[in-house]
């Protein structure tokens, strides 16, 4: 019985020390070449659709439900001005990307939109974000198609001097 109460003990330990290392960042630089899933301190929320890490790259797909809300969600990132750029492709059709501040990625009600969505063309995206408080990056890519993928790659977010 003791071990058995050790041993939960331990389990509920290992949890939170694995969520404590998900500090707030100043800087992101992920290329996703050593993900094999999501990482722990970002947050995948596919809807009906899928939201995954494969060949080196995070892959947003409609599956048979196009127009359903994806979005990858950051860690918490400090507060201030920042570059964010990345690369997105997509596999034809309509596509788009939508930047939110998201204060609780558990709670839709806390993402806030900051920029209008824009069409994925195959290019580098560039924004300029600011963030009031700490908060996470919400990433929203909306596919209007069946069997639609986009494919993210190259994320970089620094402070902007």
């Amino acid at each position: 019985m003791r071990k058995i109460v050790f041993s939960g003990i331990a389990v509920i330990g290992g949890f939170l020390a694995a969520n404590a290392q998900c500090k707030p960042v100043s800087t992101l630089t992920e290329n996703f070449d050593t993900w094999k899933d999501i990482n722990k301190c970002w947050t995948a929320q596919p809807g009906k659709a899928m939201l995954y890490a494969s060949d080196k790259r995070i892959i947003f797909y409609s599956m048979s439900n196009p127009g359903e809300n994806m979005y990858l969600v950051t860690p918490e990132i400090k507060a201030g001005t920042y570059t964010l750029s990345l690369d997105f492709s997509d596999n034809g059709g309509e596509t788009t990307l939508e930047l939110f501040s998201v204060s609780s990625p558990s709670d839709a009600k806390s993402y806030v939109s900051i920029t209008k969505p824009s069409k994925i063309t195959g290019e580098k995206k560039t924004y300029t974000i600011s963030l009031k408080k700490d908060s996470h990056l919400g990433l929203k890519v909306l596919l209007n198609g069946v069997h639609q993928a986009v494919y993210m790659d190259n994320l970089s977010l620094t402070p902007k001097k």
